[in-house]
């Protein structure tokens, strides 16, 4: 359970610093899925490049996490789409 906790923290830093960078944002849902296409991309990239390590791996999935929590705040705060 400690680890799943860290794991949680890491995506609530990384939300932090994603907001601190480009505000609450507001987007429809096929505007979100490029973004997260394009994080789980940048984890393909990663995988597939061996040289990389698994920390490297592990970052830009917390990202793809970070970004699809952000995702589901923008719904809640925009029933309307």
């Amino acid at each position: 359970m400690i680890i799943e906790e860290q794991i949680y923290r890491l995506i609530q830093i990384e939300r932090t610093a994603q907001e601190h960078k480009w505000g609450i944002q507001n987007h429809p849902p096929l505007y979100w899925l490029g973004i997260l296409m394009e994080e789980v991309g940048e984890v393909a990239k990663a995988v597939i490049e061996e040289k990389r390590s698994y920390n490297e791996v592990k970052e830009e999935l917390v990202q793809v996490a970070a970004v699809s929590v952000a995702f589901i705040d923008s719904i809640n705060r925009n029933q309307n789409y």
